[in-house]
């Protein structure tokens, strides 16, 4: 049996602060999702995006956000140099004030 489910519908979810995040790398089923208003916000990734032959993470990232204005959304930095990684931190961040911003605790980010 999938617990979460059942815990959602049956609202004792909320002592545990849990919320749901659509993952992925499609607009149409985030923006299906935003519309049902069943999830809490989502999240991709640069490996999602490749998959789904995304090669515009910028313009991909944009049009997300211009069709969820406000719900969190979070995108991962793809760059394993700490610098790099920083500059693209910072550069996804103020695309929006729904905005999150992942980094990978791997390779030479788990250093830090």
């Amino acid at each position: 049996m999938d617990v979460l489910p059942e815990l959602m519908r049956s609202g004792t979810a909320a002592p545990y602060r849990l919320k749901r995040f659509a993952d992925g790398a499609d607009i149409a089923s985030f923006i299906a999702l935003y519309k049902s208003g069943e999830v809490d916000g989502f999240t991709t990734n640069p490996t999602l995006m490749f998959k789904a032959g995304i090669r515009d993470y910028a313009g991909f990232a944009k049009s997300l956000l211009e069709e969820i204005p406000d719900l969190p959304i979070s995108f991962e930095v793809f760059s394993d140099d700490l610098v790099e990684m920083e500059k693209q931190a910072r550069r996804l961040a103020s695309w929006g004030s729904n905005v999150y911003v992942k980094i990978p605790h791997s390779g030479r980010a788990a250093r830090l």
